[in-house]
């Protein structure tokens, strides 16, 4: 019977381990959640104040916003992409601009080679 209580006090012993580790799992757990609530609730508040930001701005890009939110580097390719479109319109005038000298010249003494 010895050995039948020993066994019992060793099981007893180990529950009494287990317990206390999920215990304090428990507890470091419940830790985390909290700080985590805490983080989003800080995030959520700070998008909530860029929104009303940029909604009073009202002049940005959706691209620009975009860029802004994921950091400097897309910031810069938006700006890129925003430059490249000025330039293909810059470029676009002039060769109107050539297209209407073109046709100013026409004398009529057009040579048709065949």
């Amino acid at each position: 019977m010895t050995n039948r209580g020993d066994d019992l006090e060793s099981q007893v012993a180990d529950l009494q381990a287990t317990v206390d580790g999920l215990t304090e799992e428990l507890v470091e757990t419940k830790e985390r959640v909290r700080q985590l609530e805490e983080t989003t609730e800080s995030l959520e508040e700070a998008d909530a104040a860029r929104t009303e930001r940029s909604q009073q701005q009202g002049e940005r890009s959706t691209a620009e916003e975009q860029a802004q939110a994921r950091g400097t580097d897309e910031r810069r390719d938006a700006e890129f992409v925003a430059n490249r479109d000025d330039s293909e319109e810059e470029q676009a005038e002039p060769e109107a601009a050539t297209e209407e000298e073109d046709d100013s010249d026409d004398d009529g003494d057009d040579i048709i080679v065949a």
